[in-house]
């Protein structure tokens, strides 16, 4: 009789441990879509700061400062065995956040941490057909990716300091850039023209080591948004028409979460990636400020998430991390425009068999951190 209790009661373990076991491996599995661990390299960071370099700006007609407070949010392309990085850059023309006047930098690495600048912005208010909409305020926090054929698309955000516009752009060379203006522009007759929008992660795709614009069911998808997580459809990279609600509203894929560090907004990070395992999004996660914040974080801090869309319904979210796969720990992640602590991630490049990831640091700098995935294996 005790053996068979003794039997019954190893059968009832051994049954419990592989449950176990079992949902472990599940749990294990969910985050196998997942990019990282990122690495800050030793001794680097941040790899890019505040200049005194000039240029003459078409505007005001005089040399300014054009990068001498602050860079940040920094986009970046693999491109001729090199990384370029096109990051905003603010002048000196005033105090405070959004402020000032932003540009667009350019900056080159052999390496992907040692930059070389070029001594004037690359996109920026001008005498052009897009001045009503950047003009005071300017060029901001851009993403690029890049098609089959070699075309680079910029997605930014004009700012007039009345209402911010998520625009396009297009370039052979990363340097000289035809503007199209705002993307939602002709969009349900013009209905989302006047509404704030920003922040867009054209959909990409890793192929033969180099991460180029790709389709769904035959069209180009972002995502965009800021507090929420929407998404857009193009036929031609330059106009996009929002995804909408039977009622016109726009189709909110993902928003905040009380008691996450991503509690007050969800803003979208560097061109999302399609991979085996679905939709893979990188975002920027914003902590709140009161009763529903993750306690575990600094008020109002951003933090770095990522979450997994369904290959072949990109509306549809599959998993989300619940913690950040980067948080403010350094310094200069926490002092500058922004003391409440911020990693802003809004490029990606996959260099020598490396996954390079570029973010702003307080509003003020520049940083990289690095995913090597060979010691994964």
């Amino acid at each position: 009789m005790l053996k068979k209790s003794i039997h019954k009661w190893v059968i009832c373990l051994s049954v419990i441990f592989i449950i176990s076991l079992q949902n472990s491996f599940c749990q294990w599995n969910k985050n196998t879509w997942s990019f990282g661990p990122f690495i800050r390299p030793a001794n680097v960071n941040p790899i890019l700061s505040p200049e005194a370099t000039t240029f003459l700006d078409p505007m005001s007609g005089k040399n300014i400062g054009w990068e001498s407070s602050d860079v940040f949010n920094p986009a970046a392309i693999k491109k001729d065995g090199k990384i370029i990085v096109l990051y905003r850059a603010e002048d000196n023309s005033a105090v405070g956040i959004g402020s000032r006047t932003s540009r667009i930098g350019f900056a080159s690495s052999s390496d992907g941490i040692h930059m070389k600048r070029l001594s004037k912005p690359v996109l920026y208010p001008a005498l052009d057909n897009q001045k009503e909409n950047e003009w005071p305020g300017g060029c901001e926090d851009p993403r690029v990716a890049v098609t089959s054929n070699g075309t680079y698309v910029i997605l930014y955000t004009q700012w007039n300091r009345k209402i911010p516009r998520l625009a396009v752009a297009t370039s052979k060379d990363l340097i000289h850039w035809h503007k199209y203006g705002p993307v939602f522009r002709k969009a349900y007759s013009g209905r989302f023209f006047n509404m704030a929008t920003k922040s867009a992660s054209i959909l990409t795709k890793l192929v033969k080591g180099k991460l180029e614009i790709t389709k769904i069911n035959g069209k180009y998808w972002m995502y965009w948004g800021e507090k929420h997580v929407y998404a857009a459809t193009s036929e031609d990279l330059v106009n996009w028409n929002p995804l909408v609600e039977k009622d016109g509203s726009l189709k909110i894929l993902m928003s905040p979460r009380k008691g996450y560090f991503d509690s007050q907004l969800t803003e979208c990070g560097p061109p999302a990636i399609l991979t085996n395992k679905g939709i893979v999004l990188m975002y920027n996660g914003k902590n709140d400020d009161g009763a529903d914040a993750d306690k575990n974080y600094t008020l109002n801090a951003y933090c770095a998430g990522q979450a997994l869309f369904d290959a072949n319904n990109p509306t549809k979210i599959v998993h989300r991390l619940d913690k950040p796969f980067l948080k403010p720990t350094m310094a200069f992640e926490k002092s500058g425009q922004y003391p409440a602590g911020t990693v802003f991630i809004e490029g990606l490049v996959y260099f020598k068999n490396k996954w390079f990831l570029y973010y702003g640091c307080a509003d003020s700098r520049i940083a990289v951190a690095i995913w090597d995935p060979s010691k994964m294996e």
